[in-house]
Formats: structure tokens, sequence, C-alpha cells
């Protein structure tokens, strides 16, 4: 296991050496450590990187090789790395899948969680009934279910769940991201034709001198538009579970926005617009801004555009009470539609490829509420979204 760690890690172009791996060994036999992930992430840090510059570059490579892991066994140096692997993440047949049944709703959901923590005194793995890990129980984490709340743990890949019971921490987006994609640089193209209006006010002095010269002295005044970049454009991204898929594809249109819109105002959300907003992941919890006043603050001039890639369950959006983190009182879909009604110029920007949209229930009832308004983030999706911005 060990072996296979330290390759993940050279392949990582992290200059660990054969010396450092043999006392990374030596102090795993001495048992310097428990049997905790936590534990060996420092012991294993403190071993093998001895430059702080690649401390970053180490906590990605050990976070894609143990993802999903809690511990590591005492006899981690023997046992087989897939061995392990299936020991903490369940695997579930087409078969197994399809047996299990939803429980009718989020009302039901939340009752049955509710006589589970009264009735539950201990930890549980695997099984259907109790709040546990790796198990077809719709409560907990590891597992399979096609409509349950995770509580605790990282997700196992199914995003099955209606509502996530912990603290969830989202990164802000790049703004200074150098565009890498040709699309996104002509997308760009787009975005500045589409944020500069203006009228033939301004005087061209260059053309003016070269064609008063032209004219034997007489004065030929050249006029050319006057170049304003005076869109207003308010941008709301959706952050965190399923969108960091696309953060490198948001991360681009942002950088570009930011560069081309010069007044640009951008709020971040989770899944579905509800009663509050944020402009830093980090402090969400504590530096809020209410939805309604984000509607009175700013002009229905403003173009309205929505990154997200509107994949979570129906009651995000159908039901008061679907917010995956918290009980919001009033459905997204009302929120929805009041930003919509309040901002005439909107369109809804989705970096899922467009050929999926069809199976994903939520991404229609949303592009419903977006009077189908929804476009791809490729070339072709930005200009038509600019057109009908435009208009």
């Amino acid at each position: 296991m060990l072996i296979d760690f330290f390759l993940h890690l050279r392949n990582s172009k992290l200059p660990v050496s054969i010396n450092e791996y043999l006392l990374l060994l030596e102090a795993m036999q001495e048992h310097v450590i428990g049997p905790s992930i936590d534990e060996f992430y420092f012991l294993s840090r403190a071993s093998l990187v001895k430059d702080e510059r690649n401390f970053d570059k180490f906590d990605k490579a050990f976070g894609a090789y143990f993802k999903g892991v809690k511990a590591i066994p005492s006899n981690a140096l023997e046992l087989p790395l897939e061995w392990l692997k299936r020991q903490f993440q369940r695997e579930f047949s087409a078969e197994e899948k399809a047996a299990i049944e939803a429980m009718g709703g989020l009302d039901k959901l939340m009752e049955r969680l509710r006589e589970l923590l009264d009735e539950q005194k201990e930890r549980h793995e695997g099984g259907s009934k109790w709040i546990g890990t790796n198990g077809t129980s719709p409560f907990g984490n590891g597992g399979f279910n096609p409509e349950g709340i995770r509580v605790g743990g990282p997700s196992a890949g199914n995003r099955t769940a209606v509502k996530v019971w912990e603290q969830r921490a989202y990164r802000d987006y790049d703004d200074q991201v150098e565009l890498g994609t040709r699309n996104i640089k002509i997308a760009l193209r787009r975005l500045r034709k589409f944020a500069r209006e203006g009228a033939e006010e301004e005087l061209d002095l260059d053309d003016t001198i070269s064609s008063t010269a032209r004219n034997a002295g007489y004065l030929d005044i050249k006029m050319i538009p006057e170049r304003h970049n005076t869109i207003k454009v308010l941008m709301l991204l959706d952050v965190g579970g399923t969108m960091d898929d696309h953060i490198k594809q948001t991360e681009e249109l942002f950088s570009a926005a930011k560069t081309e819109f010069k007044h640009l105002e951008f709020y971040y959300f989770h899944n579905c617009v509800y009663d509050h907003l944020w402009k830093n992941n980090r402090r969400r919890h504590a530096e809020r801004f209410a939805t309604w006043d984000i509607l009175r603050k700013y002009n229905a001039d403003y173009r309205l555009i929505f990154v997200g890639d509107a994949t979570m369950s129906p009651y995000e959006v159908l039901q008061p009470g679907g917010s995956v983190e918290y009980n919001n009182e009033e459905a997204g879909a009302v929120w929805l539609q009041r930003l919509v009604e309040r901002f005439p110029k909107f369109a809804w920007l989705n970096p899922e490829p467009e050929g999926v949209w069809e199976y994903r229930q939520s991404i229609a009832v949303i592009r419903q509420l977006m009077r189908t308004r929804m476009y791809p983030v490729t070339l072709q999706g930005l200009e038509r979204a600019m057109r009908q911005l435009s208009r």
C-alpha cells in the first residue's frame, strides 16, 4: 500500500526520495502513530516533504489517493490496496440499486430520521435501517439509496442525497484564471461585443488629421462610435457539490466576465437560490445577503446570468424545506421566479453537456422556470445566450 502511495507522489511530481520513504516505513513499524488517517497525513508530510512550497501539491496528491479512507489499518504494509478500498466504499450492483426503494418524499424521510435519532445509540455499518456507513439505509454515508440524507462523511459519488447533515466548506471561484481553451477565448470576444454600445460621438483625431492633410488643409472631421462598457451584469454562481466537476470551466467564464464587464456584480448560491446569497465562501454563514435586498438594490436594466449545472434533487427546487443544507421557508422555484420577473433580460449558463439535460429531472424543472433560456457553456451556447441578453 505504501509503495503505491510513494509512486503516486512521484507521479504527482513531488520530489520524494527513497531515503525519505524508508524513514516513513520505519516510523510506521515503530508505531509512532495510531491507525488514524489524520495522524498518517502529518507523519507522511513531515517525512516526505522537505520544502513547504510543496505542501499544497502534497495535499492534493494525498487527498486523491486516500479519498474515502477513514483509518490506516495496523497491517497496512501487507494488505492489498484494492481490498482496503472495497472496505471503505462499498460497490452496489445494478440489481441491488434497483431493489432499493425511495421512502416516498422529503417529509417522510425527515420523520423517519427523527425516529432513528431517538432510537439509535451506537455506530452502525452496513444494513438498510440505521444511520450508518456503506449500507442501503437512506441515512448515513458511503452506501447507496436513491433518496436519502447524508449524515457526516464524504459522498460516495452517487449524488442522490436530498439533504446533507454536515458543515460544508466551499472555495471561491478564482477570477484571475488565464483562459485556457479556444472556445472560452472566442466566447470572450462575444462577451466584449455584447458589452459595448454607443453612438457616433467621439472624435477620431488620427483620421481627422490624415483626412485634413489629404484635403489640402481643409478641415475634414471624422467621427467614430464612442465605446463605453455600459452593460450592467448581475451574475449568480452555483458553488460546491456537483459544481466541483466544473470548477475550471466556471473559473474561465468568471474571469472572462470580470475582464469584460465594468459593471459586474456577483453572488454565490448552492444548487438553487433561496432567501440569501453570499460573496465569500469562507464567510458564507457570517456574511449573508438577503435575496430580497438583492432584488431591491439592482435596477431592472441589469442582465441576470445564472451559472450552474442545475443538478440536484427536485425537492430543492419545488418544495419548502427542500434545501440540501437548511430548512428554507419558501421553495427555490419561488425565488427563481422573483428574480426573472425583476430582471427581464436573463439567461442560465449550464456547464453540463446539453445531451444529458433531458435525463436530469431538476434541469428540466429549472429550464422551464427559465422559460427555456438555458444554454450550454460552449461557443455556440454562449453566442445564443449573448444574443438573448442583448435584445
